[in-house]
Formats: structure tokens, sequence, C-alpha cells
């Protein structure tokens, strides 16, 4: 969830103003309800309101009759939804308000809804797709990419961890290259979020469109009439689109394979090492990234996809949001240290405690992973 957008995306969301119009629009076009993230020049990123006017509204469809699949999509072109307010998150764990429960609580229990959603759910992930977005498509039974998408979780960088159903569905990918999405918040851009199975399906851009009109226009759709609606635009493909350069080509799986060699480690440590012993400019390059997140936000990112690779998304949830209020409330300092080295102060140079892995006890992670009793989630 929390909307690491770094260089290309925390400008943005550090003077977010909400754009004229509803921020978020529901439309029912036949069949079919449609939910627009309307928050364009703040790339759609995900507020409290919005969770809790999206909530109701899926829940009341799933119960309707008259409507047989949720359409969801974000406006102005640039991103599907990039995130959430981070600002406000952040000044509301400082003071102590309720917002720093509330929304990682309402969130998740949204993300829930999607995920156990009954009639067919298809997100269309065109743009940036960072954070919220993620937890807001990734549980739907469908997930549309095109050459415009831009996928990463590279919450470590601010002293947070992949939340959303991070630790559920990064750890079902395939090899080691959830957990290496998880912790150096690699982006996958355009093919390759199908190819990763981020996204079920890869339809060009300017089909998008058409593709949402033969959605909707279908007549009481099962999951199988969908299904076969959007493999048929997949297979439209042209030519040149094909043939463009990807990093996970169909045949080497480039990046598969490096992952799974490089992050197959029993500790973060074991990575690291995995990494300077390989030596390669790729391996390299992940080193540098992995010494500059917060040692704390690694190893709790390391300990949830371990325990998410064996849990049901309701079970993974519950966890992450201990994990969330240990990072706001309790124990966490590498969060608003990390926001203001991105964000405020921009220096991109954080001052993590502990500064180094060794110094992140197991002691402090397990106290991460603690149950909240009467205030853990409850789904």
């Amino acid at each position: 969830m929390l909307y690491v957008l770094l260089a290309l995306c925390l400008p943005v969301l550090s003077q977010m103003s909400s754009s004229a119009g509803p921020e978020v629009v529901f439309e029912r076009i036949r069949n079919a309800g449609v939910i627009t993230l309307n928050r364009p020049k703040a790339l759609n990123a995900l507020n409290l309101s919005m969770i809790r006017h999206i909530y109701p509204q899926l829940k009341k469809w799933e119960k309707d009759p008259e409507t047989d699949l949720v359409v969801i999509k974000g406006a102005g072109g640039k991103a599907f939804c990039a995130g959430g307010d981070i600002r406000a998150v952040t000044d509301a764990g400082k003071t102590g308000d309720s917002l720093a429960q509330d929304f990682f609580r309402e969130e998740y229990i949204l993300n829930n809804a999607i995920g156990t959603f009954k009639k067919p759910y298809v997100a269309l992930i065109e743009g940036i797709t960072m954070g919220g977005g993620v937890g807001l498509s990734v549980h739907g039974r469908f997930r549309v990419a095109t050459e415009k998408t831009l996928f990463a979780m590279p919450e470590t960088a601010i002293g947070l961890f992949p939340d959303v159903g991070g630790g559920y569905f990064l750890p079902r990918l395939q090899g080691k290259l959830g957990l290496f999405l998880a912790l150096t918040g690699f982006r996958l851009k355009g093919r390759d979020v199908q190819r990763a199975g981020v996204a079920t399906h890869f339809v060009e851009s300017q089909k998008i469109s058409a593709l949402e009109e033969d959605l909707v226009n279908l007549k009481s759709p099962s999951f199988d009439d969908v299904g076969a609606v959007l493999d048929s635009y997949q297979n439209q493909l042209l030519l040149h689109t094909l043939e463009k350069p990807v990093i996970l080509t169909p045949d080497s799986s480039h990046l598969f394979c490096w992952c799974h060699r490089l992050f197959e480690a029993s500790s973060v440590e074991g990575i690291q090492e995995n990494l300077k012993q390989d030596g390669s400019a790729f391996a390299q390059k992940q080193a540098e990234t992995l010494a500059k997140m917060s040692p704390a936000s690694l190893k709790i990112t390391f300990r949830q996809l371990q325990a998410g690779a064996t849990m049901s998304l309701q079970d993974v949830l519950v966890m992450e949001y201990r994990l969330s209020q240990a990072c706001m409330v309790r124990r966490g300092k590498d969060f608003y240290e990390g926001v203001r080295a991105v964000l405020i102060d921009k220096d991109q140079n954080p001052r993590w405690q502990p500064s180094s892995l060794k110094d992140v006890t197991e002691q402090f992670v397990d106290s991460c992973f603690a149950p909240l009793g009467e205030h853990d989630l409850k789904l």
C-alpha cells in the first residue's frame, strides 16, 4: 500500500489536491458496475474517503442480481492508482490520530472484499500501479496490463513493507521473483507485468476502450465468458508489440533465473552474500539497492513473505495489519525517517535505526508480528 513512488511519484503525492468532481465515480452500464478512480492530478492516489465509498458500493453490487461484473479503472491515462495519501497517514501517526489505524484497517477490509468477490472483477491497470493500487487490483480475478503499465512495491525504501496482501501474492509468483520485487522495489513494465503473473492479461493501450465496451455489453457473463473476451484481445497483439524487447523473454525467463538463484537464501544476509559472491553487474546493482533500504524493513519483509507463502489472504491481511501498527504506532521510527528523507526534505539520505542488518534482532522482528489482542484486524 504505502505508496513509495520514489522520484517518479512522491513529488506528486506530497502536493496532493482533490481533482474537480467526485474522487470516485460509480456507473451502472448495462449489467456492469464501473468504478473510476478520479484523482488524475494526484495519480489517482487512494485516501480513506475513497475506500469508504468503494467498499459499500462493491458489496452492494455483489448482492445485486442485475450486476454481473465489475470493472475498475483510473482516470487521466497516467495511472491506475499510484499509491495513497502518505502525508496524511504520516501526520496521523506522529500525533496518535486514529487515521493511522483506520486507513490500514479499512483498506485491508476492502482488499479482502476484492479477493473474495463472487462476480467477475476486472482491473484495468494501465499506467502507474503501486502500493494501494496493487491492493485494488491484484486480488481480483482479472488484471489487464498495457504497455503503459508500471508496477512496483517499493515500500522498503521508506521503512515499511509491501502490504495490501503483498505477503500473499508476492511469494506465489514464480521462484523468488516476488521476494526480489518486495525487497528491492524493482519496477516491472508493460508485458513483463503479465509475464510475471501480476497481471492475468496484456492488451494494447489503444484497445482498452474497445475491451471495456465489449465487457460491459456481455449479458449475464460467467468468469469463463469474461476470460474469453480478455483472451481474444490478448491474442490480437500486433507483431511489432511482440517483437519489442522485454526483460522476461519467453524462452530464457532471464529475470526469473537471476532472482531464483540470487534470492534463494534463508535470510537477508544470505541474499547479500549471494549477490557479493556472484559479482555480476546485475547482482552488484541489487546489492547497492538493498544497501539503501531500511534494514528493519528488509527483515520484516523477508519474514512476511516466508510466512505468507502458506497462509490464506485473510490471515496475511491480519498479519500485515499487525505490521502496519508496529511501523506506524508501536515500534516504528524508520517510516517517519524514510518519509522525511524521500518526501519532505528530499535529501535521499535516511538515517535508519538500526543502521545495519546485524543490529536488527530476531526479538525486534518477532515483536512486530505480535498479536494486537482486541485491536487485531477482524475480517
